[in-house]
């Protein structure tokens, strides 16, 4: 290799150093999105296999579904249906499948709630005694309320361990009362603190039994989703099998077209959330791959002003022996050299940024993992060589074939 081409290609982006580093913005950009975007999704997809396994993987998820027939469209003119069909007697028929261990219902709701030391609007959390057999709470102090609590519309109250702190303060709450929207309800206990499941935050809610909350505050008859546990969660699938049967039997449906439920298992959940992730990753990495190409773009237009402004030096260098192979590879080495130190920047600051978005999701508290694969360091340097010499090709065969007699006429 002859190292007197690149120190004459170094010695000429270091007088034009600030043209140099102005033109491999444009790199710097596109390759540190694409560094973010690979640290990004392996963190979200860490995040979310986490959440799943603390909900556990051996239950089955029965929601309420808009119907994608033409009900759906006529539902309601601003697009917004209301499907109230979903009811806790769908929830007691599942749990007699062969294959199910335990089922709670759940609905969610809000309302303002008071104690003497604070008063706002809180989230609800209406549920089955159940609730705990399946879910992986735990309850921190006092009990949760009973079967035959939820059946009589018990005012009684399980609080959030941060629903907690925000209503009663340091103070010891078992037995005292929150007032929620018109009724007054005694708290009987405290959940343990679990942070944060995919957009919730488990913490602020109070846990209320489900016909309490349904009757008493919100005045309906209906579940927002059913949750079944599996005895044998290798028959998953034909578990959802039986409950889809089960389902449309209930509800009366024939046409697949007019369900109003959807039945969920794990496996569905994480191929729908990695098929998410997997287009938001192609959208970014579209986005980056144009920011590439606009500095590539950039970086041809500079190689060839810089051709323009030389032209005078290739003539001499040509004059005095250089041959063309030659003098393409000083502009070559001096586009690769361009976007390589773009590339390397570009990974310097795409790692910074992934570690402090890594930083302020575990401050909000999610379980956010700093993760940058090895292979994407090395796909975005192998990116950035390769643009400096597709970009830097065309200048480069410019500046080799001028004729050195015209060259050094040229002022």
């Amino acid at each position: 290799m002859d190292f007197s081409i690149i120190k004459i290609s170094l010695s000429s982006l270091w007088r034009n150093r600030l043209r140099s580093f102005l033109t491999i913005a444009g790199i710097v950009i596109g390759i540190m999105a694409v560094i973010i975007v690979f640290s990004a999704g392996e963190g979200l997809r860490g995040l979310i296999m986490s959440q799943v396994e603390s909900w556990g993987s051996d239950f089955i998820e029965v929601e309420a579904k808009v119907p994608s027939a033409a009900q759906a469209s006529s539902a309601n003119a601003m697009g917004q249906a209301s499907i109230t069909t979903l009811k806790n007697q769908d929830a007691e028929a599942v749990a007699k499948a062969p294959n199910i261990k335990d089922v709670y219902s759940t609905v969610m709701g809000q309302a303002v709630a008071v104690t003497d030391q604070d008063s706002d609007v809180i989230q609800l959390w209406g549920t089955t005694a159940s609730f705990l057999n399946i879910d992986s709470g735990k309850v921190a102090v006092g009990r949760f309320f009973t079967n035959e609590e939820d059946k009589s519309l018990a005012r009684v109250a399980v609080l959030g361990s941060e629903a907690k702190t925000k209503f009663f303060g340091d103070s010891d709450p078992l037995g005292k009362s929150i007032k929620i929207g018109k009724h007054n309800f005694k708290v009987v206990g405290v959940m343990a603190s679990k942070g944060a499941i995919m957009y919730m935050n488990m913490d602020e809610f109070i846990y209320l039994p489900l016909n309490s909350l349904q009757k008493l505050i919100m005045g309906i008859d209906h579940v927002s989703f059913i949750v079944a546990k599996l005895k044998n969660p290798a028959l998953t699938a034909a578990t959802a099998d039986d409950i889809n049967l089960l389902m449309r039997d209930r509800h009366n449906i024939t046409d697949v077209d007019k369900e109003d439920f959807a039945v969920t298992t794990m496996v569905d959940a994480i191929d729908n959330l990695n098929k998410i992730l997997g287009g938001i990753s192609l959208l970014l990495i579209a986005i980056a791959a144009v920011s590439l190409i606009v500095g590539g773009v950039g970086i041809m237009n500079i190689m060839l002003v810089s051709v323009t402004e030389r032209t005078s030096e290739i003539g001499l260098r040509k004059a005095v022996g250089a041959g063309q192979n030659k003098i393409m590879l000083q502009f070559l080495w001096e586009a690769v050299f361009l976007t390589f130190t773009g590339g390397i920047i570009g990974i310097i600051f795409g790692i910074g940024l992934s570690f402090v978005v890594s930083l302020a999701a575990n401050s909000q508290g999610f379980n956010w993992v700093f993760v940058v694969k090895p292979m994407s360091l090395v796909w975005a340097v192998g990116v950035s060589v390769l643009i400096g010499l597709v970009f830097g090709l065309y200048p480069a065969r410019k500046a080799a074939k001028l004729d050195p007699i015209e060259a050094l006429r040229f002022e």
